[in-house]
This record gives structure tokens, C-alpha cells and sequence, in this order.
């Protein structure tokens, strides 16, 4: 073979060895995710070797199980506040991220909180426009001191107004009737206590429907927030948890009065303001339980769930004041504090449409987040097509260059020349395409 054509060859597989080298080499990969989604933005939770005190999944989630106030810390994340509550927890709704918490299994006599498990239990076997009369039969049982919508015997009422009563007034009346509906008292208990089984909430022990002080009842607050969540899924629970007020019936009637929630901090009322964002949940109180609550908030597109069970400062308010401070924390907190354990993501099952736990850890990539995991698991498909494409572009700009220094070279015999020193200068000084 001439010199020349020695000269090509050496051009094109020059060529064609540094491109290769350019595109082979695995490029940034997007970030992968956390042990809690790619919102985790722990220090290490997106290193290779994460450092020893990044937490996994596993030591998030045996978190919840210790005693006292969980929380990791970091420099940019504000501590969260003190309160005297027994137990409680914050929770990002969309990662499903508990920020913080205390003692969150710890059993502990949940009041009308309760009433949220039998919402979540019953509130979908009746339409809302279904119409029901009151007998004296529904009211029978009813403990000495409940609170009370206000529900009269042989009066008709549409299932959406039974269930105003619960929400808004924390109505005993009403979840009678409604149990009865449902088949009976003992038969409610059984359904919400396999309801609290399904949802995974294993402190809850269900003796009274309506949440009154009953020996032996408890449940905790990583339970209640389970509750909440599962809620909040299920239009109808969230329309009634924000509602503020509204008459029983809704139809009027000489018969017809005002109800307001008693949800201090969701309507303002006794010394409370309300809450910004407010989207509900429900209240409790009893002697033996102290103040409870559940209470969700949205801001900017992000959702938080608190819970808490028995404050001990002896406030009248010390519930709502303590939930808002909780939630004021989370709010500026969530963007980047560390998870100290998952809240489980529900999902209605096929067959029964009843919501279960979809695993008890980090949950399904958004959607919004998806074309991001796309990218990540198509990646290395993407870094060896573009490869194969530039080593193909090289070959034919090599080919083309070799038949020009050939062409060149019959010319200048021709011409009676010697051969050019500029015959490959093109390509060896870096100035075509495939330059390195």
C-alpha cells in the first residue's frame, strides 16, 4: 500500500479510536434517588459511598420505633419546636417523608379521632344522597357526655348530613345511626378494627366506634396519621373535614340549625386563629385522653400531616398551638430536612377497591418525576447509540478523506509531482470533524 494510504488509515483509526473514547466514557448520570425519593437531599444520600451517618431505609424506618424526639439534624434545617405533647409526628404527604416525631407508637386513648378510622371505614358503603329517618333505635347506647349533632328521632336525613354531624359536631347521634346503617355497634368495631389491620395500623385497638373512653381502647399517633392520610385519598372525607359550617339538614326546614366544626384552629374560635391552609382533619377530646388531633395543611403545592396525642402544658388551646407550630416548622423544614422514617403510599386494591399500603418505604417516583427516572434507566442505551452514530460519521468522514488524498495523489503523478505534505495535515492537526 503507498504512503498515502498508510497516511489515511492512520488518520481514520485515530479518528475513530478518540471518539470512541469520548462517547464510552459514562457520562453524569442524572441523580439517582435517596433512600426517600429524589426530594432526599440528605448530605451523602446521592454520593456513592454515602457517608456512615446517612441514614438507609432501614434505620429511617426503626426510627419511629425509639423513644423520644426523632429528628436528624442539619445546619440548614431549623430544630423542630418543643411541644408537651405525648406523642406526635409530622409528615410530608407527597414523599410520604416523616420529618419529625415522638414516640409515635406509644398507645395512647385517641378520643373523636377515632371517628376518622370510621369514616374511612364506613363513609364508602352509603351515597351521600341517600336518605335515612332517624328511629330511637339509631340513638339507643349513646354515652352520657358525647357530644352530639343534634339528630332527631323520626326525622329524615340525607347520609351527607349524618355525616356533617360527625365532622363538624363529632357527633356520637351520628355515628350511631351510621353504625346501624352499617349493620350494627359490634359489627362497626369489627369492620374498623379490620379496616386498622389492612391499613397497617397495629397500635389501634378498637372498642368504641365514636372513640369515647372505652377500657382497653387506644391507638398512636403514627396510627391516626395512617387514618388521616387514608382520608384525605376520599373526596367526600376531605370535603367534610374542611367544611366550617353548615345546617343540618342542608336542605332547611323549620327543623334546620347552624353547625360549626369544632376544630378550633380550621374556624378560629376560643382564643384560636385560624390556620392558613387548613384542609382539615378532626378533633378529640375526653377526660382520659386529653386533647387530640389530626390536622392537615397545604402551602405551595405541599401537604403536611400532623399528629398529636395529650399535650401536658394544661393550656385549654395547647393542641392548636402546638399543631401550629409543628406545621409552621415542617413547612419551612420539608424542602430539606431528613426523613426519620416513610409513611406508607396507599393504593386502592383491583378487586375490592379498598386502599392498602403499597410497601412500607420509599414510594413510587411521581409523576412529574418519571421522565427523570427515565432518563437515568435509559442512559446507558443512549451514551452507546450516540457512540455507534459518532463512530459511524468518523468512518465516513475517514473513508471520504482517504479517497481525496488518493485522488490528490494520481493528480500530481500525473502532473509528474512528488507526493504532498499537506496530503493529511487536515485530519493529524485536528481541524476536521472528528478532531480530538
Amino acid at each position: 500500500m503507498s504512503s498515502v494510504s498508510w497516511a489515511s488509515v492512520r488518520v481514520v483509526t485515530a479518528a475513530t479510536v478518540c471518539a470512541a473514547g469520548l462517547w464510552a466514557v459514562p457520562g453524569p448520570a442524572a441523580a439517582a434517588d435517596g433512600p426517600n425519593g429524589i426530594d432526599d437531599l440528605r448530605p451523602g444520600a446521592h454520593a456513592a459511598e454515602p457517608p456512615a451517618h446517612a441514614a438507609g431505609p432501614a434505620d429511617a424506618e426503626n426510627r419511629l420505633d425509639r423513644r423520644g424526639v426523632q429528628f436528624l439534624p442539619r445546619p440548614d434545617v431549623p430544630e423542630p419546636p418543643e411541644v408537651t405533647a405525648l406523642s406526635w409526628m409530622v409528615t410530608d404527604m407527597a414523599s410520604g417523608k416523616v420529618l419529625a416525631a415522638r414516640d409515635v407508637h406509644r398507645p395512647l386513648p385517641p378520643a373523636s379521632t377515632l371517628k376518622t378510622l370510621f369514616a374511612v371505614t364506613v363513609l364508602p358503603k352509603f351515597s351521600q344522597g341517600e336518605v335515612h329517618t332517624v328511629s330511637l333505635a339509631d340513638l339507643a347506647g349513646i354515652e352520657a357526655g358525647s357530644s352530639l349533632a343534634g339528630l332527631k328521632e323520626d326525622m329524615p336525613y340525607r347520609v351527607a348530613d349524618l355525616w356533617r354531624g360527625v365532622f363538624l359536631s363529632s357527633g356520637s347521634d351520628a355515628v350511631h345511626t351510621l353504625a346501624g346503617m352499617n349493620g350494627g355497634w359490634g359489627k362497626t368495631i369489627d369492620d374498623m378494627q379490620e379496616t386498622a389491620r389492612r391499613l397497617g395500623a397495629r397500635d389501634t385497638r378498637v372498642a368504641s366506634a365514636d372513640g369515647f373512653d372505652t377500657p382497653g381502647q387506644v391507638s398512636s399517633a403514627y396510627d391516626l396519621s395512617l387514618f388521616g392520610q387514608a382520608g384525605l385519598t376520599n373526596r367526600d372525607f376531605a370535603h367534610f373535614a374542611a367544611t366550617k359550617r353548615a345546617e343540618l339538614p342542608q336542605d332547611g326546614g323549620p327543623d334546620a340549625f347552624t353547625i360549626q366544626n369544632t376544630n378550633r384552629l380550621l374556624v378560629g374560635s376560643h382564643g384560636v386563629r385560624p390556620y392558613d391552609g387548613l384542609i382539615g382533619v378532626k378533633n378529640g377530646y375526653t377526660t382520659h385522653a386529653g386533647n387530640t388531633l389530626i390536622a392537615a395543611a397545604r402551602r405551595d403545592g405541599r401537604t403536611l400531616l400532623v399528629t398529636l396525642m395529650n399535650p401536658q402544658s394544661g393550656g385549654r388551646n395547647a393542641v392548636y398551638e402546638e399543631a401550629r407550630a409543628l406545621l409552621d416548622w415542617g413547612f419551612a423544614a420539608a424542602p430539606r430536612a431528613a426523613a426519620v422514617g416513610v409513611l406508607p403510599a396507599m393504593e386502592p386494591d383491583e378487586r375490592t377497591g379498598e386502599l392498602r399500603p403499597v410497601a412500607h418505604g420509599p414510594r413510587p417516583v411521581p409523576l412529574h418525576k418519571a421522565g427523570i427516572a427515565g432518563q437515568t434507566d435509559g442512559a446507558p442505551f443512549t451514551r452507546y447509540w450516540w457512540f455507534l452514530s459518532a463512530a459511524g460519521a468518523v468512518g465516513i468522514i475517514g473513508v471520504a478523506g482517504l479517497g481525496t488524498a488518493l485522488w490528490r495523489r494520481r493528480r500530481l503523478a500525473r502532473a509528474g509531482g512528488g507526493e504532498s505534505d499537506e496530503s493529511g495535515s487536515g485530519a493529524e492537526s485536528g481541524s476536521g470533524p472528528g478532531s480530538v
